[in-house]
């Protein structure tokens, strides 16, 4: 009787143990352990990456700000450069500026002595007037005395006469020094400023050719905007219109940005106004 009894209760228990097993296999996912558990590893492996990507997102940021930094440094010393390139534009400008306004005054002055001398020339006898021309002709003949001293030393000296406005004596001293020192760095400039002797004289015929020679025999002048300037200028007053319009306009063209570009356009515009 005994033995029937525990047979009994171990086929419930075994019973009970099987229908145990089979409910665990039917659980829900959100009730399965398992599941549960590999969800939660799964959030927390998500969370891991958002963390990478926010520190390279961090590091992208702070190059992209050091990047922006530089670039704010490098437009300030273009603007720095640009800022003194134009100051010195326009230092030389107002250099220019100031010599062509006192080259303008003393040709002003000169118009008065000019004018004074061919009063004076109209009330001398005709004796005096022989003995000045031959006088002029000799000294024309004449050839300059070789200069003494370097290139550099005639070429202050010349221009030195020029500024205390000895214009014969420079023109001579600068001819001189043409022929003395051909090849000589300051040719071009000497050829200019001998040019300028006869042109602030108002001997603007003399002067013309004096400064196509600066274009002819130095092509590569700095003085080339000046001289080319000068020529319209020569023209100009020898009432040759197109000639003159022809060489400001060629100024403005090739040089643009320049003083001498802005006073050719000023002398144009002056041509139109008089219907020239």
């Amino acid at each position: 009787m005994q033995t029937q009894e525990d047979d009994s209760l171990r086929t419930l228990i075994l019973t009970m143990s099987m229908a145990g097993l089979v409910s665990c296999t039917t659980l829900s996912p959100t009730e399965d352990p398992v599941y549960l558990r590999l969800t939660d590893m799964e959030a927390r492996l998500i969370r891991i990456e958002r963390v990478f990507e926010n520190e390279s997102l961090i590091q992208l940021a702070g190059q992209l700000d050091a990047l922006q930094s530089e670039t704010q440094l490098l437009r300030g010393d273009i603007e720095t450069l640009r800022f003194e390139n134009e100051s010195a534009a326009n230092r030389q400008r107002d250099l220019y500026v100031d010599l062509d306004s006192r080259l303008q005054n003393l040709e002003t002055s000169q118009v008065s002595t000019a004018e004074q001398a061919r009063a004076a020339a109209l009330a001398s006898a005709e004796a005096a007037a022989a003995a000045n021309a031959a006088t002029a002709a000799a000294t024309a003949a004449a050839a300059p005395p070789v200069p003494i001293g370097s290139d550099q030393d005639n070429y202050n000296a010349a221009f030195d006469l020029i500024q205390s406005r000895q214009y014969g004596d420079a023109a001579t001293a600068f001819t001189s020094f043409l022929r003395t020192f051909p090849n000589s760095p300051l040719a071009d400039n000497a050829q200019y400023w001998l040019a300028e002797t006869f042109y602030v004289q108002r001997q603007f015929a003399g002067a013309l050719p004096e400064f196509q020679r600066v274009l002819d025999a130095y092509p590569q002048s700095a003085k080339l905007p000046d001289a080319l300037l000068k020529i319209g200028y020569c023209n100009f007053e020898l009432q040759q219109w197109d000639a003159a319009r022809t060489a400001l306009q060629q100024v403005a063209r090739q040089f643009p940005d320049t003083t001498a570009a802005r006073l050719a356009v000023q002398r144009l515009e002056r041509l139109a106004q008089q219907g020239n």
